[in-house]
């Protein structure tokens, strides 16, 4: 098999993989959560804004206690994602599949809700029960969500597309009829979280999500940490974007999941008055990494490519593509420029789509690594927030430089690349413009004659 045909075999399969049911509901539910995160990010911003005698200003007009009610809507959207989660992604499933997708999610999330941990050992040591544990309905508990979400949605499908469930007459109202058809799928979700409940219990003294936690998330999280990790998330994205795939959905659907977790540790961490700088236990390969110094501009971090534009362009074509992609570029909306010039399938631009990425993900790896930079945190900004402003606003005047840097690097490496495609095109209108005069000399012969 030559390396075309391995590398057009890999592409068909990412290609199948994206439209894998579990696949896009976990993708689609977890775009769900956005308006919750990125709402809980501004109010966690407000409390921790990067400026310089900030806090000592809002303490002298609000009081010590200035914080509190930013970070109850913090806690009340972060501390919560669990929750959001296994609502979000059982309604995506079974919403797509055609079925009741109400009623799923709350069957689905009082399963989950069935397998918390009952009780809580306070700071003084006393235990608390009848409660919802915020530390397993948070970060800790995203991968138990999701595996809820995933067996309700399939059994729940099943049960109403084979009319497994409490036949009512048709003189019945479709809302009570609708609640009683539940009745089986929910017997058998209920069942299934106390048996598990007690085998958790009963032989291993703990519950699932701790289970999960240890097992499954933590080496995930570890993983999705590493420079390994973190270079095959950012080079798969822009290969598959490259390839037609939009490779920012299909995995981002994947490892959101594990690096918005990392944020939220992270966030922990600074709630309970550690620094994150030189911390072993932060985080450092985390969805603001991805999201705003990896993709500046967009997927392939773009605006580099854009810059470049400007004095690269001769051609026509060029030319009127920097004008038309250049603003959108500056919010980080890249789709004039993937599909316009394209880069999609495009040879001259597949390389520095792939490295330029990579090279800014090693650059903001090291800069936190190093301590130059502080980890992040779970503030977040809207992914609109045009480049150098968005790295300020998460780290201050280091995040603003950091993000400099990439670009100013993104651009040299485009740079080479943009010109030869410009070329390109020149030929290409200046072959047109030959053909054209050609065809108005013959056209006057002929009229001549």
């Amino acid at each position: 098999m030559t390396k075309q045909e391995m590398f057009d075999k890999f592409i068909e399969f990412m290609g199948e993989f994206a439209q894998i049911k579990a696949v896009a509901a976990l993708r689609d539910g977890f775009i769900m959560t956005t308006p919750f995160t990125i709402c809980g990010s501004v109010f966690l911003l407000l409390a921790n804004l990067p400026l310089p005698g900030y806090p000592e200003f809002m303490a002298s007009i609000f009081g010590a206690d200035w914080t509190a009610p930013l970070n109850a809507v913090a806690g009340g959207t972060f501390s919560v994602l669990a929750l959001i989660v296994v609502l979000a992604i059982t309604y995506k499933f079974v919403e797509n599949e055609g079925c009741d997708a109400i009623m799923a999610s709350i069957l689905s999330l009082s399963t989950f809700l069935i397998l918390m941990p009952p009780q809580i050992v306070s700071k003084g040591g006393e235990t608390v029960g009848d409660i919802i544990p915020k530390a397993w309905v948070g970060s800790n508990g995203v991968i138990t969500a999701i595996l809820i979400a995933f067996f309700v949605s399939y059994v729940f499908c099943y049960c109403e597309k084979n009319h497994i469930g409490i036949k009512m007459p048709d003189s019945v109202p479709s809302g009570v009829a609708k609640a009683f058809t539940a009745l089986v799928p929910g017997m058998i979700f209920f069942t299934s979280a106390s048996v598990l409940y007690g085998l958790c219990h009963y032989l291993g003294a703990t519950t699932l999500p701790e289970l999960v936690f240890q097992v499954i998330q933590t080496p995930l999280q570890g993983l999705s940490d590493s420079l390994a990790g973190g270079s095959i998330i950012v080079g798969l994205q822009s290969i598959l974007f490259w390839a037609g795939i939009h490779g920012p959905n299909v995995v981002g659907g994947v490892v959101s999941p594990l690096l918005i977790a990392n944020s939220l540790d992270n966030q922990h961490l600074i709630d309970a008055g550690m620094s994150l700088i030189n911390n072993p236990e932060a985080k450092i390969f985390t969805c603001q990494i991805n999201d705003v110094f990896v993709k500046s501009g967009g997927c392939g971090l773009t605006l580099g490519l854009l810059f470049a534009g400007i004095f690269t362009a001769r051609s026509q074509q060029l030319k009127s593509l920097m004008k038309m992609a250049f603003v959108p570029g500056l919010f980080n909306i890249n789709e004039p420029i993937i599909f316009g010039l394209p880069i999609v399938f495009n040879p001259y631009l597949l390389v520095p789509f792939v490295i330029v990425p990579l090279i800014a993900m090693f650059i903001t790896y090291f800069a936190i690594t190093t301590g130059f930079m502080a980890p992040f945190s779970a503030v977040q900004v809207p992914w609109t927030t045009p480049p150098v402003i968005a790295g300020f606003l998460l780290n201050g005047w280091q995040g603003a430089v950091v993000q400099i840097v990439n670009l100013a690097i993104a651009t040299v490496i485009y740079f080479p690349f943009l010109k030869a495609q410009d070329n390109a095109f020149l030929k290409e209108e200046r072959g047109e413009t030959a053909e054209s005069e050609e065809q108005a000399e013959n056209a006057v012969m002929a009229e001549v004659k």
